[in-house]
């Protein structure tokens, strides 16, 4: 499927690939908002273009082969390294994400393509134990006086960037489009239901992303946004329900009568709404009484399952072994050689040592190398440093 491989659509005049075909047909048929793969602002170094694909399924492969991605099935969504087969794992929640925002996008005549892409992508960046391992790095990063702060939509950007490889080379190469819906997608602002895209945004202003104050450039980017709540919102509360934590029976009635008695009915109510309020408009919204709602739920979750004593409990673990590797991995950057450390400090200097054109600090590089483990790996190298 490369680029070099020889046309076999041809015009009168020239020679018209697939992917160009796909590219008319979205001029033809796509709304006069949605962004269209032929007019992507490209990619930070130029590559030949395939025949057959768009720039946006290209950067969808790029996520879906890449390491990382795997990696979501064994990283955490609410409840850490669950011994229940059926409660909710990050890599399903990107799934239910792409899957949403691609329904609302198809309706709104959206691109589809490019949406599929930023959902695929947009939680790569996550550390091990969710946002409370999110929320541990940061506070270590702070510690130790980095000059970064971490959150795993800016970590994301950075993953897709730098720290992945792609034919041999540090980094996907991603279109502006995509990368800019990775690092615009925080999901966590309650009181948002009405998003409107920041067309005016540069490469600098995507680099220098603040998290959870930049609008995405793209309507597409703001449907995978607002889907990142929808996608969640009830389906947290399915988990909750197995660990008797909150139960969709519990909910207030007037919150049941508006949004519905269970995430299937949630889902549809919320998903309809931002069609219904978001057609034939240069926004993604939803109604105020809708809106207002999902903000109401949101905040139930957050006091009765987030913020739970059973999960803090699973959170003071989460940190002591993000801490843990934290300062173990620090230390050995400062004291003995190389060849004097274990199998998993091995690694750990395998990592530091595999990217030379590299300047960040040892810390920088400690927090890349534990964001990128997952939950069970992480708790294997704490349990092989620490045990006696």
């Amino acid at each position: 499927m490369s680029g070099k491989q020889k046309s076999f659509f041809t015009s009168e005049n020239s020679v018209v690939t697939p992917r160009q075909i796909k590219e008319q047909g979205e001029e033809q048929t796509l709304s006069p908002y949605a962004q269209l793969s032929g007019q992507s602002r490209g990619r930070m170094k130029a590559e030949e273009e395939c025949e057959f694909r768009t720039i946006f399924e290209r950067d969808t492969g790029r996520i879906l082969y890449s390491l990382p991605f795997r990696r979501l099935r064994h990283k955490t969504q609410v409840f850490f390294s669950p011994q229940n087969d059926h409660v909710c794992t990050r890599m399903e929640h990107v799934l239910y994400v792409s899957y949403l925002a691609e329904v609302i996008g198809s309706a709104l005549n959206l691109n589809t393509q490019l949406i599929r892409a930023i959902a695929m992508g947009h939680d790569l960046g996550h550390a091990p134990f969710g946002h409370s391992g999110e929320n541990v790095l940061n506070e270590l990063v702070q510690q130790y006086g980095g000059e970064f702060s971490f959150q795993h939509e800016l970590h994301s950007l950075r993953v897709v960037d730098l720290l992945t490889e792609h034919n041999g080379k540090a980094g996907l190469n991603l279109s502006f489009e995509v990368r800019d819906g990775i690092v615009s997608h925080c999901g966590e602002q309650y009181d948002e239901y009405t998003l409107r895209p920041d067309r005016t945004k540069t490469e600098a202003d995507l680099v220098n992303t603040k998290a959870g104050l930049s609008m995405p450039a793209t309507l597409e980017a703001c449907v995978v946004r607002l889907c990142d709540r929808i996608a969640y919102v009830g389906r947290d509360i399915e988990d909750a329900e197995r660990s008797n934590l909150l139960s969709f029976a519990e909910l207030p009635l007037d919150l049941r009568l508006t949004l519905g008695e269970n995430n299937s009915d949630i889902v549809n109510t919320l998903v309809q709404n931002v069609i219904i309020n978001s057609r034939d408009k240069d926004e993604i919204s939803m109604s105020p009484e809708i809106g207002q709602a999902l903000q109401e739920l949101t905040e139930i979750n957050v006091t009765r399952i987030y913020n739970a004593p059973k999960v803090r409990r699973f959170e003071r673990e989460s940190s002591n072994i993000i801490e843990g590797l934290f300062e173990h991995f620090l230390k050995i950057t400062r004291t003995l050689p190389q060849d004097r450390y274990d199998e998993n400090s091995q690694k750990f200097f395998e990592y530091y040592g595999q990217h030379p054109e590299f300047t960040a600090s040892p810390a920088r590089k400690i927090v890349d190398y534990i964001a990128g483990m997952t939950d069970s790996y992480a708790r294997r190298v704490f349990s092989a440093i620490y045990q006696l």
